[in-house]
């Protein structure tokens, strides 16, 4: 895609060239209609070979995830037709494909397009085996292009679902315009493709607490889901900050929980809300919306996880229903807006201001987890029920003497035992429901059930440990996949405790040495919402490090390759444009690091991709290409205020223009 932006600018360049070569030769020949219609046939010729060029190299194969198998045939390409067959199985199961390819092909490339049961008449065919291919599984494909056709063959709907949507990345990225675009050569490579996915459970988590997104957004956030072959939603729908859908038996949640007083900025360091003031920020989901969008996700293979986090991060219902507290009487129970209310410098688990933990002793509080799970499992089909079970606060547990006659009564001899007595009562509550519950890895802590799932979010080691002894586990550590921490320099994101570049993402591996492979179900990335306020923002943070996880998740680990993933990514960020969907440019920004010797300061400066030139100033000044290049550590000169850093590839600036203060360079040394 490199050579593609430039191409098109050069193109640009040539037609310009060309115009006013013409101008100058009809003023200076006395034929001059002559002169010109061979200048126009001349330049024609030339245009539109170059631009069939500049679209062929663009259409250098680059799929995400990498496929299994690749196989390039001689013989070119395969042209779209004007009048487009395209057959498909027969049943529901394939209706949302046949509209996925229906509307692809009849928008940006403005063909007519049947659906047929008639292969043998098909240019583009998709087909279930007649006889399974054990090798490809229940989601895997063969995709076949050859000069006259295009064939998908899969053993599962999902298959074919899936092999569709490496066909559209291998179609020019205009494919993802919604409107019609002209003078695109609508070609396919001939290719042979075989694929499947390397591990069952591929997912992406979405916090809708914090910050509430509609019906319509999530559908969105959905769809780029299934690009990318994504099977798995974890829909995080309970917090502190809110609980987002309708329990009919607990109306209180949604009339209550569900609203808060908006307050915007740094998210975590607010002033203390007005209990007063309108609480009017938030919303919720109701049944029939759930409804709705679990069956949206159905359609494109993927399934939903719901997670209800308890026993902390309850301040939402609290502020509905505070009897279910360990001390109802206080006066603190609402909905927290993102002003402080946990200590987190205890170097463990946070100790809490204000209660935010249900009270483990309390029987009301089972009663009303067995009607919140009642009604949350008839919603969703998936087998998990996902319960949170993180950074819960001993502090008000602690204090209780209710909790204290527990213990005694129970024989409990920390508070690691309360929670895992609190999570074993919950579980059998879920399996009450034929359903099977997970949680994050805290609740290792105290023991758990053989039947409990695991995501291990702390590092990969709880989850090797679960692995071992016999839990299912879901991969999904901070330290790869946690894709709410920036992803650029802290000047050009919103600020966030911890930081994950895309190299650091792509170098996830959601089967990890140690750990028994046959209890790992998979991985995803979690994207927490703290200070993600609308869907913009949150596209701006999944992308492209989804573009990582998902090759993570789907590709033999061989075939990983960074410097190949990164050419398919700026191919992907083209794909992005046509399709309005936000990415982060941050891979052509430097990691700036400073080190100290002495009283001297230094600042280095590292590109995240190969072929990137850096160009810095410390007068204030705006750099390019013109300025000295970075060639070592820059020593700060002693009075300077401000760093302004950019980066080039070759002589166009690629990268977003870095403004440091020496202030905030000199507080970054570690």
């Amino acid at each position: 895609m490199k050579l593609n932006r430039e191409f098109l600018h050069f193109i640009e360049e040539f037609r310009n060239f060309f115009l006013k070569f013409a101008k100058l030769q009809t003023n200076q020949t006395t034929n001059s209609i002559f002169t010109m219609k061979k200048i126009i046939l001349l330049f024609a010729i030339s245009f539109f070979g170059l631009l069939a060029f500049g679209q062929q190299a663009e259409r250098g194969i680059s799929i995400i995830p990498e496929p299994v198998s690749m196989m390039m045939k001689k013989g070119g390409y395969y042209v779209l037709p004007n009048n487009i067959t395209i057959s498909v199985p027969t049943g529901n199961e394939m209706k949302f494909v046949s509209e996925v390819l229906t509307k692809k092909l009849s928008t940006a490339p403005g063909k007519k397009v049947q659906i047929s049961n008639n292969a043998a008449k098909a240019n583009i065919v998709l087909a279930l085996n007649a006889k399974v291919d054990p090798k490809i599984g229940d989601e895997g494909y063969a995709l076949s292009v050859t000069s006259r056709k295009v064939s998908i063959n899969a053993n599962k709907p999902a298959g074919l679902l899936y092999g569709v949507q490496t066909f559209l990345q291998l179609l020019p990225p205009q494919i993802e315009s919604d409107k019609l675009e002209k003078n695109v050569s609508w070609q396919v490579p001939q290719i042979e493709i075989v694929d499947y996915p390397r591990v069952e459970w591929r997912g992406l988590m979405l916090d809708v607490s914090r910050h509430f997104f509609t019906v319509d957004e999530v559908k969105q956030y959905i769809d780029n889901m299934v690009k990318y072959k994504y099977n798995m939603f974890h829909w995080h729908l309970t917090d502190d900050e809110g609980w987002r859908i309708e329990i009919k038996g607990l109306p209180k949640l949604t009339e209550v929980g569900a609203w808060r007083q908006e307050q915007i900025g740094w998210f975590g360091s607010f002033s203390q809300p007005d209990l007063n003031a309108p609480k009017t920020y938030g919303g919720f989901y109701t049944q029939e919306q759930i409804k709705d969008i679990v069956q949206y996700a159905k359609e494109r293979n993927i399934q939903i996880m719901p997670e209800i986090d308890v026993p902390g991060h309850s301040s939402a219902i609290l502020a509905a229903y505070p009897e279910l507290a360990c001390f109802p009487e206080t006066n603190d129970k609402f909905v927290r807006t993102g002003a402080p209310f946990l200590d987190w410098n205890t170097g463990g688990r946070p100790a809490a201001m204000f209660e935010n933990t249900l009270c483990p002793s309390n029987e009301k509080v089972y009663e009303f987890l067995d009607k919140v799970m009642t009604e949350v499992a008839a919603l969703f089909p998936f087998e998990y029920i996902h319960t949170g079970g993180d950074e819960a606060p001993y502090t008000f547990w602690e204090k209780s003497d209710a909790v204290k006659q527990l213990m005694q009564r129970e024989k409990l001899e920390n508070m690691a035992a309360v929670q895992s007595y609190f999570g074993k009562r919950l579980e059998q509550i879920i399996l009450s429901k034929n359903k099977k519950m997970m949680g994050w890895d805290e609740i290792l802590e105290g023991g758990i059930t053989p039947t409990t799932g695991l995501m291990s979010w702390r590092g990969v080691n709880y989850g090797i440990e679960a692995s071992k002894s016999g839990h299912y586990v879901v991969m999904s550590p901070t330290n790869y996949v946690y894709i709410d921490y920036m992803q650029g320099d802290v000047t050009t994101e919103p600020r966030v405790y911890a930081s994950l570049r895309l190299n650091q993402t792509y170098k996830f591996d959601p089967v990890p040495e140690g750990a028994d492979g046959k209890y790992i179900l998979g991985g995803q990335a979690n994207l927490w919402t703290e200070q993600i306020y609308n869907l913009r923002q949150a596209e701006y943070m999944t992308w492209p490090r989804a573009f990582a996880v998902a090759e993570s998740l789907w590709s033999p680990k061989e075939k990983k390759d960074w410097d190949e993933f990164v050419a398919k990514t700026e191919n992907h960020f083209v794909r992005f444009d046509y399709a309005k969907t936000k990415y982060s440019p941050a891979i052509y920004d430097p990691i700036v690091k400073v080190t100290r010797e002495g009283e001297q300061y230094f600042v280095e400066l590292t590109p995240e991709i190969n072929g990137l030139d850096i160009y810095t100033s410390f007068d204030s000044s705006t750099p390019d290409n013109f300025y000295p290049k970075y060639t070592k550590a820059q020593l700060i000169p002693k009075d300077a205020v401000m760093m302004r850093v950019i980066t080039y590839r070759g002589d166009k600036p690629i990268g977003r223009l870095l403004s440091i203060s020496v202030e905030d360079l000199k507080k970054r040394v570690r």
